[in-house]
């Protein structure tokens, strides 16, 4: 399942126990209505893995699209989780905290970057 808009890519992967979501591109008051529509429509699993490596700019609609993702995952009993965000979008989840309430994670290492 894919969503495309000019500047934000959104790509959707359904394993049995978790679904993941590639983003590239920005994701900002232009871009946001597609970013949110892509983790809405995802199916219900356990763990919702979101990729930000691609993705070069977060702004604060983006971190608000995180945080209401988050709290949806949360109360279907799941975890979201992101992937390698790109120093930039780093950066913002660190000055905002939200890196304290989602975890981010190595995938290949399977451990945590920025500890909770």
């Amino acid at each position: 399942m894919e969503q495309r808009e000019d500047r934000l890519h959104m790509e959707v992967t359904v394993a049995d126990h978790a679904v993941e979501v590639r983003a590239t591109g920005e994701v900002d008051i232009a871009t946001v209505g597609a970013f949110r529509s892509a983790l809405w429509a995802a199916p219900v699993r356990p763990l919702l893995r979101l990729d930000l490596s691609g993705v070069g700019l977060l702004s604060a609609a983006g971190v608000r699209a995180l945080v209401a993702a988050h709290l949806r995952v949360r109360a279907r009993g799941g975890e979201l989780v992101l992937l390698h965000p790109d120093p930039v979008v780093e950066r913002v989840l660190r000055a905002t905290g939200l890196h304290r309430v989602i975890r981010i994670v190595d995938p290949c290492a399977d451990r945590e970057l920025v500890p909770c």
